[in-house]
């Protein structure tokens, strides 16, 4: 994804049991190649990762003042 993931959006080489398509590929991005699947990470199945991932998402968000924008 040339400019980069969005938060919540699947990434576009996720084949239909969301398994990555590029694995072992030398195209795949090194940011995915060097990922560990840690269980702090990625839970005991697809559903807590996934609510781990999105509250580490949350937690790293950036708040913006909205006071500074005006």
């Amino acid at each position: 994804m040339p400019d980069g993931k969005p938060a919540g959006v699947p990434c576009i080489h996720l084949d239909a049991e969301f398994r990555c398509a590029l694995f072992g590929d030398p195209s795949r991005p090194e940011v995915c190649a060097k990922f560990d699947a840690e269980e702090y990470v990625c839970g005991e199945d697809r559903e807590q990762a996934l609510h781990i991932i999105s509250d580490m998402e949350d937690m790293t968000t950036p708040i913006i003042n909205t006071k500074e924008l005006r």
